[in-house]
């Protein structure tokens, strides 16, 4: 689903601007819904109220989803198994940290 979005998201980029966006681009973009995403967090710490904050922040957080999904998909990273492998590697630190 996330592959048939950016498909799609490309065939506008290319019909408005002659070209598709480069992946320095999609992360450019993904920056900007990490900021969105900080003040939906000020938001729910009461800096930044708004009436629809819950729906804004699940909306906001599927959208970073989606961004490293595609940043994952544009570099050829095999997202599953480099999440599999991290958690595994921070679970053994943490086994070995939380020990001391």
């Amino acid at each position: 689903m996330a592959r048939d979005v950016r498909a799609r998201y490309a065939a506008v980029e290319t019909a408005r601007y002659g070209r598709s966006w480069t992946r320095e681009e999609i992360m450019l973009g993904f920056l900007g819904d990490v900021g969105d995403l900080a003040k939906l967090v000020q938001g729910k710490a009461g800096v930044r109220p708004r009436d629809d904050l819950d729906e804004a922040l699940a909306h906001e957080l599927a959208d970073c989803l989606w961004s490293v999904l595609t940043l994952a998909d544009a570099y050829d990273v095999d997202l599953e198994t480099a999440f599999v492998s991290t958690m595994r590697s921070l679970s053994a630190h943490l086994g070995t940290e939380g020990g001391r």
